[in-house]
């Protein structure tokens, strides 16, 4: 029957978000946020998704600020492991309420399913404010970075890389990110892009384009979708080298404190 065949079966979808985005130019002392995802099923086919994600930002000293976005994500399907990978992204940026402005970056991640057992890549660069009117702006930077990726396995898709426990190059990267409140702050659109190219070999790049649109429901309730690509150039052999995730969700009113009177 039916009914034993689907003994157990629990569907949830959580997203406890403050502010999916925040620009390290305001004038605040402290900004936070966190999210959690969830899906569980039960019965012929087992399900886990949970997935974290937080972001926080302050001034540790006058016109510094340090902004660090964590995720976790973990993934069973069938009692099959096929995800559970770790991401850390961590800015330091000086005078940000400026034009232009000085930035310095560390990342640190692991990758279950494309077998990355570490990957770290630390660097700076240079943030231009394209445009800036109360929580509607656009920003362009530029930088470079060191990277090394440690993998599991030796054999890639590109075979001139196979044999290589691990590959270390040298990066360029441009980003590309905006937040804006269209048809009277009844929709918000954010994007968060970036094409990182290796300065050493013309193979070696990738690149990511990270897409969110938000409904206001209540005065701190936003009806969240996401839409996330991603592409990589180099991959273990027999992986594919883009990914997409589209999910949905909802942010809640960001943890605010230290407000300018300006």
């Amino acid at each position: 029957m039916l009914q034993r065949q689907y003994v157990f079966y629990v569907l949830c979808l959580l997203s406890v978000g403050l502010s999916a985005q925040i620009n390290e130019s305001d004038t605040l002392g402290l900004k936070a946020n966190l999210s959690i995802t969830g899906f569980l099923q039960g019965g012929n086919v087992q399900t886990v998704i949970f997935r974290t994600n937080s972001e926080v930002s302050f001034k540790p000293w006058k016109n510094w600020v340090f902004k660090t976005r964590n995720s976790y994500v973990y993934q069973e399907f069938g009692k099959d492991k096929a995800d559970e990978d770790i991401l850390s992204l961590n800015f330091l940026y000086i005078n940000p309420e400026r034009k232009f402005y000085p930035l310095f970056l560390g990342f640190l991640s692991t990758n279950f399913r494309r077998e990355i057992d570490l990957r770290y890549l630390y660097g700076a660069g240079v943030t231009y404010q394209v445009w800036k009117k109360k929580d509607n702006w656009l920003k362009f930077s530029l930088s470079s970075e060191y990277e090394r990726t440690d993998f599991k396995k030796t054999s890639f898709n590109r075979s001139n890389y196979n044999g290589m426990q691990s590959i270390s190059t040298l990066r360029g990267t441009l980003w590309v990110n905006g937040k804006y409140h269209l048809f009277k702050k009844k929709v918000i659109f954010n994007h968060v892009a970036y094409f990182q190219p290796s300065l050493e070999e013309s193979d070696n790049f990738r690149w990511q384009a990270d897409i969110g649109l938000e409904l206001p429901v209540w005065d701190f309730l936003n009806f969240k979708i996401n839409y996330l690509h991603t592409f990589e150039s180099i991959v273990v052999d027999g992986q594919l080298r883009e990914d997409r995730f589209l999910t949905f969700g909802f942010t809640l009113k960001t943890l605010e404190k230290g407000k300018s009177k300006k």
